[in-house]
């Protein structure tokens, strides 16, 4: 089945798969849009029916616990399950012509991504991939002012989280970073070097990444969740200036050398960018109604999500074969 082109936003037909920790955030925020005239919620499912009934009267919409029964009913969905189904469903729904935003990872494996990217492209589709940090105001504040980074230093970390794990670190937060650096740096990977360990899980909850690129840049990243204080800093320097970018607290800052100082401690600048309080998630959500709409590339696409899934899996090889030597 090939999808409707050209669909009004007002009526586009939204649904959100899988309500837990994240998805019910996916809820308010197609709920929210729809009230103000930005699709229409039709329902929310998760395979938790008590889940599913809450999330969904609080968001006056119905509510399923099987993700088939949407099929037919919806333009658009965001997918927020487990990254083992997040294939079979995607697929379902792009087979059908429906709009899908998956959730990172896009896939277990790139065999999967791959299947899902073809799919889409069948029935033409739209598959966005849900790399939330792009839509962060800090960043996309910073975007228009990165021009050739050198050396990144970048630190994510979180106290455990209370909700199921069905990945590990770098799968679950660091792949927000591995996605951003290959966003601003034009460049192909030339070697990874990385090492993890499990903390407190059975999976790796601490690692650390050395990702180099061909044109000799180069960025390390520090990602675990098990710390005692939440951290989503990123700085980097590039030709002319060193540039901060904290996603927790949306600020961003550019400092360069002042034009024609006289000496370098009398002329520098510290630009603090100028940042739009807008949450993320909702920029997010928004980006792919308007990309269903106007039938335009996602901000994100599939084939971004692959090489975001690609290059952490390259991250994780490194990290089993440095745990064979730990023997943890």
């Amino acid at each position: 089945m090939q999808v409707t082109k050209g669909l009004e936003i007002g009526v586009i037909r939204t649904a959100v798969i899988g309500v837990g920790s994240l998805g019910q955030h996916h809820a308010r925020n197609y709920a929210e849009l729809a009230r103000e005239g930005a699709g229409r919620f039709v329902g929310v499912c998760d395979s938790n029916a008590e889940q599913s009934r809450a999330i969904g009267e609080k968001n006056g919409c119905e509510s399923f616990t099987d993700w088939r029964d949407l099929i037919g009913k919806v333009d658009a969905v965001s997918i927020v399950t487990p990254t083992e189904t997040h294939c079979e469903i995607a697929c379902a729904f792009l087979e059908k012509g429906t709009n899908v935003l998956v959730e990172k990872p896009i896939a277990r494996t790139l065999n999967e991504a791959d299947r899902m990217i073809e799919t889409a492209a069948k029935s033409g589709a739209k598959l966005m991939v849900g790399h939330l940090e792009r839509f962060n105001p800090a960043m996309v504040a910073l975007r228009p002012h990165v021009t050739n980074p050198l050396y990144f230093e970048i630190h994510r970390v979180s106290p455990f989280p209370n909700r199921s794990l069905d990945v590990d670190v770098v799968l679950d937060v660091m792949i927000h970073d591995l996605d951003a650096i290959q966003w601003l740096v034009d460049s192909d990977i030339s070697e990874i070097r990385a090492v993890g360990i499990p903390v407190i899980s059975d999976k790796v909850d601490a690692a650390n990444a050395r990702i180099e690129f061909a044109n000799g840049a180069v960025a390390n990243i520090t990602a675990s969740r098990i710390g005692t204080e939440k951290m989503r800093k990123t700085r980097f320097y590039q030709t002319n200036s060193y540039v901060v970018l904290d996603y927790a607290t949306k600020f961003a800052s550019v400092t360069s050398l002042a034009p024609n100082a006289v000496h370098p401690l009398l002329g520098i600048s510290i630009n603090q960018l100028k940042v739009e309080d807008i949450e993320p998630l909702r920029a997010e959500i928004t980006a792919f109604l308007k990309c269903v709409a106007e039938d335009t590339v996602p901000p994100v696409t599939a084939e971004d999500g692959r090489r975001a899934l690609s290059l952490a899996l390259g991250v994780l090889e490194k990290i089993e074969a440095h745990r064979s030597r730990l023997n943890v």
